[in-house]
């Protein structure tokens, strides 16, 4: 059964945060590259597009995290505290949020993306012209570069599609390159 089956079979085929029937859609989750139940949830364009920042965050639209926020599977726990992290200058969200409860396991993965950071304490990565990289963007190689432990050399001009980013460093950002996952170093990278 593929994962998107899975998500509309737990989900009643309603977007897991708000509850809205239309427009759905699997979201993975970052920082994991895998798609997996564990990982990934059913999302409305609405909820998807404010998550991805594609759109303007509506305040009011996530007043359904309420409820969602108390959902028994994990990858919904995370978002719901991810997304309220996010609003928590609203001053309600900020009540949501002491009122969860997410295991040491739960809590450590809705923390890999430094949601909980104020601005000044975020790690921001810069491709080589100074440009900010965010999760999911896709580069461009400007230099040849060596695989450490293998022999492939990703060639100049090669595209990286769907970065993921190292919230410890930001120097670092991983991404495929031939089929295989690598950490690129972001001075040789510039954003496409």
């Amino acid at each position: 059964m593929s994962v998107l089956h899975t998500l509309q079979e737990r989900s009643n085929t309603s977007c897991e945060l708000c509850g809205s029937k239309t427009g759905l859609k699997q979201y993975n989750i970052p920082p994991a590259l895998n798609e997996t139940v564990d990982t990934s949830i059913l999302a409305c364009e609405t909820c998807f597009n404010q998550i991805e920042g594609n759109e303007d965050m509506d305040a009011n639209h996530w007043r359904c995290l309420n409820d969602s926020m108390w959902s028994e599977h994990k990858a919904v726990q995370v978002m719901a505290w991810r997304m309220l992290q996010r609003l928590r200058k609203e001053g309600w969200p900020q009540d949501l949020l002491d009122m969860m409860y997410l295991d040491d396991e739960t809590m450590a993965f809705a923390k890999e993306t430094g949601e909980h950071k104020d601005d000044s304490e975020k790690i921001i990565h810069r491709d080589s012209n100074g440009v900010i990289l965010e999760h999911g963007d896709s580069v461009v190689l400007i230099k040849d570069l060596k695989v450490k432990g293998s022999s492939m050399v990703a060639k100049q001009g090669t595209a990286v599609r769907n970065i993921r980013l190292d919230h410890e460093n930001a120097t670092y950002i991983e991404g495929k390159v031939d089929g295989q996952q690598i950490v690129i170093v972001t001075e040789y990278v510039k954003k496409l």
